[in-house]
């Protein structure tokens, strides 16, 4: 491109980023062609005659994904804005989890997605809008409990199945069998080895995570008579995913729990292609840095706080 005059740069790049107006008319007010148009805004931008900058939360979180993906070598990252109500984060990444899935499904047409539990997950799909797809099965990736629907497996397999049109296998099992020996026998069963077998080959897995305190469902509900969170926090763990206990660098501690657990070991979920991890809040920050810094998942959705906190250097924490 020969080298136009910085004035009619000026003007050209005038019309278009702040009076609006459209490559067509700036072409026909300056007698230049279109192309010509084109490449004075590319070359405005080039030499730093126009600057764009964005005046919105999102583009912070746009610069947080951009980040996260780099440092932890994600697939993808979805971060939305912090809520100032703690109480609303669920709700928020639940719609950020529902249109990224949508999203994912439409463009990627997996065949299989393998299911935690959680109040995210459960707010993923109250905020998915109806889907029809109708070669999707979906499968329950740990066993559950009955207190609540977020924490029940066949309900959120089931609830998933029907808002998005799919098929649903459930994983019936406690989250801990009472011994090692009792999961051993279980798992040996045909049915459960299958089961396990095809979660691990599933295209897609989608989970939550959990920290060890009185907030995490699982710490409220789920733990075995006997097991309290000061004896998981003596052995190291700083919160659990998929039903097992992880310390701060994502490795499984040396817990009877983690043997006991009714989901694949962490080697064979991490065989799961696509692994995504919808999670937030404060209380979630420690075990959520521990998974996906270990690499356990390679698709994060969270919030601003969340994903600044995992970008963090650990001198800064």
């Amino acid at each position: 491109m020969q080298d136009e005059s910085e004035d009619l740069m000026v003007q050209a790049a005038w019309y278009y980023h702040v009076e609006g107006m459209t490559q067509a008319n700036i072409a026909a007010r300056l007698n230049l062609t279109r192309r010509r148009v084109n490449e004075m805004l590319a070359q405005a931008h080039e030499t730093g005659l126009v600057s764009v900058h964005f005046n919105s939360p999102l583009s912070l979180c746009a610069e947080l994904e951009a980040r996260l993906c780099n440092r932890f070598g994600l697939e993808a990252a979805v971060v939305v804005p912090t809520p100032s109500d703690p109480a609303l984060v669920h709700k928020v990444l639940g719609k950020a989890t529902a249109d990224y899935l949508t999203r994912l499904i439409n463009a990627r047409k997996p065949r299989t997605i393998g299911l935690g539990w959680g109040t995210t997950l459960r707010e993923t799909i109250m905020s998915a809008r109806p889907q029809n797809f109708e070669e999707l099965e979906v499968y329950s990736i740990m066993g559950g409990l009955t207190h609540g629907t977020e924490i029940n497996t066949f309900e959120i397999v089931r609830s998933f199945a029907e808002r998005f049109g799919a098929s649903g296998n459930y994983l019936v099992a406690p989250i801990y069998m009472d011994s090692a020996e009792a999961r051993g026998a279980i798992v040996a069963q045909n049915s459960f080895r299958k089961a396990l077998e095809a979660i691990c080959n599933a295209d897609v897995g989608l989970v939550s995570v959990g920290d060890v305190s009185g907030r995490s469902l699982q710490v409220r509900y789920g733990l075995p008579e006997g097991v309290t969170p000061n004896d998981l926090v003596n052995a190291g763990a700083v919160g659990d995913v998929i039903g097992r206990y992880v310390d701060s660098e994502g490795r499984q501690i040396d817990h009877p729990l983690n043997h006991q657990v009714m989901s694949p070991e962490l080697g064979d979920f991490r065989k799961i292609p696509t692994r995504i991890v919808a999670s937030g809040g404060e209380h979630k920050h420690t075990i959520m840095r521990a998974v996906v810094g270990a690499g356990h998942v390679n698709v994060v959705v969270t919030d601003a706080d969340c994903a600044t906190h995992l970008l963090a250097d650990r001198a800064e924490i």
